[in-house]
């Protein structure tokens, strides 16, 4: 292989990297704004139900510690380590503890969320961000039987 030749085969690998991190980070932007879409719809239709909020708590990355927050919302996942607070906005609750922590309390940060909860997790247990937010409504004021409860936005 001449000099040539070689250095047209990396831009060519070059650009190929680039269109799939291309491709991938258009895939992931849809991903996002579909779940924000869905976050959305769960904040109206919970509101409008009178689903109850809480306030919410994080946990410390070792899982040990509880830390106040100032976010009100609803737990998505039994574990009580996701969350969609009033405002539309999904937080992972898991964050670093410590003595400050303990005593002032912590500001999770919102993060986009995911259309499958769980995905690519060691423990192989997955489940769809639609389903968890249906069964939340569901449990909540509605019941599964409930003629009140609309279904999730489909994207």
């Amino acid at each position: 292989m001449s000099e040539r030749d070689g250095r047209e085969w990396r831009e060519r690998q070059r650009q190929a990297v680039r269109a799939h991190a291309d491709a991938d980070a258009r895939r992931r932007a849809a991903e996002q704004a579909e779940a924000a879409e869905l976050v959305a719809w769960f904040v109206a239709e919970a509101t409008r139900r009178g689903l109850p909020t809480t306030r919410l708590v994080a946990r410390g990355y070792d899982g040990r510690g509880r830390y106040r927050t100032r976010l009100t919302g609803w737990y998505v996942d039994r574990a009580e380590t996701r969350a969609v607070d009033v405002a539309g906005r999904f937080h992972l609750l898991t964050v670093p503890g410590g003595v400050r922590a303990r005593l002032f309390g912590v500001d999770p940060q919102p993060s986009p969320a995911p259309l499958i909860i769980g995905a690519g997790g060691r423990d192989g247990e997955s489940i769809p961000l639609r389903t968890l937010l249906n069964r939340l409504l569901d449990d909540g004021t509605g019941g599964p039987g409930s003629t009140t409860t609309a279904a999730a936005p489909r994207g």
